[in-house]
């Protein structure tokens, strides 16, 4: 087998030195001895143990991104964390969340806005006008 690496490990990535080229080993068969491997971009190849064992291989950890050979995988199903957070970030005092009005609105208090000082007339509730209940 190759000295390098030794026999192929299911499920282990690998990378050829001489084309640097990245695959994983996804099957082995004892009868024929031929190894199945699949490539990152998806495609899947044989190759017999004489091949191996001339292959100038190298194990390699898994890719970053090693979706490239699985159809329909979601972003969440990666375990992936949208925001890169530290312990540190949970341990800061909350700040409060500063709501900005629109351009066109005057923040001025309502008193201050009233040219005439009455503010925003009150409307009265029909059961604090007695004559509300006799047209009802």
């Amino acid at each position: 087998m190759n000295a390098n690496v030794g026999r192929p490990l299911i499920g282990q990535w690998y990378a050829r030195a001489d084309k640097g080229e990245a695959f994983q080993v996804v099957g082995y068969d004892d009868r024929s001895h031929m190894i199945e491997i699949q490539s990152f971009d998806g495609d899947i190849d044989e190759i017999d143990d004489d091949a191996w064992r001339l292959l100038l291989l190298e194990r390699s950890e898994q890719p970053e991104n090693w979706t490239g050979p699985v159809d329909n995988v979601e972003m969440d199903d990666l375990g992936y964390s949208e925001t890169a957070m530290s312990s540190g970030d949970w341990t800061q005092e909350l700040r409060p969340f500063r709501v900005e009005g629109e351009p066109w609105e005057d923040s001025r208090p309502e008193e201050e806005r009233d040219a005439f000082g009455a503010g925003s007339p009150r409307e009265a509730f029909s059961a604090e006008v007695p004559e509300a209940d006799e047209r009802i």
